[in-house]
């Protein structure tokens, strides 16, 4: 039987070893493992390579979205607008913090949400909207952007998964995902295209002041030790991690790249495949492949990955349960409340293995089983 993963951290780290293994024995040997320069240079390099002036790193992505909005001095029942089609944490944080999730659809061929879809959920409490970049790609930023600065609503990019992604600004300017809002966040789980080797996360604005309340606020409200302005919060990125995702930044653009050829391979060995949709590419956006998720028609999706899965080929459903149908929020919907685009989503998306280290054996086994599938099934 094959080893096919969906992500294949172990070969990566093969490729990286000398690299990774020399941090971090230079960081065992000073024993700074909280703060210090590792993670201000880590900090320093990402800024650069994202064009943004500040980057606070901390705990993890969930830490970072929940950070921003604290940082925005909302209050109970302002609202926060934010797509169905996404993982929970994005609402989660809304929640904690006693705020209201004002749960939209998406659009049914990037899976992101557009000013378009979102206008008609803006009311006088609405305070934030939070775009997700989702499985690599934008959202569409200029028409959202420019309708929240004329209605004073903050824009805070949820971009756990589409680090080092272009938008196509004003159709001539490009900027990364994560800078074109006020406040960006990041996720570093090591799943992610770049990913720690534990958690890990960080948050991004342009706005001097806005991040010297986002850095007091990730460290306990204090602006110097034992000082504590406002309130805050515990989360830190440790130096450990900040080696390695220095290390795995360099190397970013490499893997953006070769995540786009197994993309492109995919697409290729799929395409005649009537019963499936491939993934789509924005024309505002380029895509960074942090996942490459198809769309299968006719009911499909659940025996496909059923025979990939007695093939050896593992895939996955990212997502199974729209946010408003989740135990935990039914408190904010009605019963009868739907969203017909994230229900069709759910019911039809499939995600394949992808990831730079895919090799092309195993991935042309993946299309010649999927061949084989609709060979029998039609």
């Amino acid at each position: 039987m094959r080893n096919i993963q969906m992500v294949d951290l172990q070969t990566q780290y093969q490729r990286i070893k000398d690299e990774v293994n020399h941090s971090l024995d230079q960081i065992m040997s000073k024993g700074h493992f909280i703060g210090g320069t590792t993670v201000k240079q880590f900090e320093a390099n990402l800024s650069l390579y994202l064009d943004v002036k500040h980057v606070i790193a901390c705990g993890n992505g969930t830490d970072a979205l929940q950070i921003a909005l604290m940082a925005l001095d909302l209050f109970p029942g302002d609202e926060i607008i934010v797509p169905a089609f996404t993982y929970v944490a994005t609402a989660e944080v809304i929640a904690l913090l006693g705020l209201t999730p004002v749960i939209i659809d998406v659009d049914p061929d990037h899976f992101n949400v557009s000013y378009d879809i979102i206008e008609p959920y803006i009311t006088d409490k609405t305070k934030v909207i939070i775009p997700v970049h989702l499985f690599g790609q934008s959202s569409d930023m200029k028409a959202l952007m420019d309708n929240a600065r004329k209605k004073g609503i903050y824009v805070v990019e949820d971009n756990a998964q589409s680090i080092g992604a272009n938008y196509i600004y004003d159709n001539k300017k490009e900027k990364k995902t994560g800078t074109i809002g006020d406040i960006g966040t990041l996720s570093f789980y090591p799943s992610k295209n770049l990913g720690a080797y534990g958690d890990g996360g960080a948050i991004l604005t342009d706005d001097d002041e806005l991040a010297a309340k986002l850095r007091s606020i990730a460290n306990h409200g204090q602006s110097q030790k034992y000082y504590h302005d406002i309130v805050g919060c515990n989360s830190r990125l440790d130096a450990i991690q900040a080696a390695i995702l220095d290390i795995k930044l360099g190397h970013l653009d490499n893997y953006i790249t070769l995540r786009g050829k197994v993309a492109e391979r995919y697409d290729l060995g799929l395409k005649s495949i009537g019963a499936i949709k491939l993934p789509y590419r924005a024309e505002f956006s380029s895509h960074v492949f942090h996942q490459y998720t198809i769309k299968l028609k006719d009911g499909h999706r659940d025996q496909l990955k059923e025979h990939l899965s007695k093939c050896g080929i593992p895939s996955m459903i990212y997502y199974p349960v729209p946010l408003y149908k989740q135990k935990a929020y039914a408190q904010y919907f009605k019963a009868d409340f739907a969203l017909p685009i994230t229900e069709k989503l759910c019911d039809t998306v499939l995600s394949l293995p992808i990831c730079p280290e895919l090799k092309s054996e195993d991935q042309d086994y993946i299309i010649e089983e999927i061949h084989n599938y609709f060979n029998i099934h039609g």
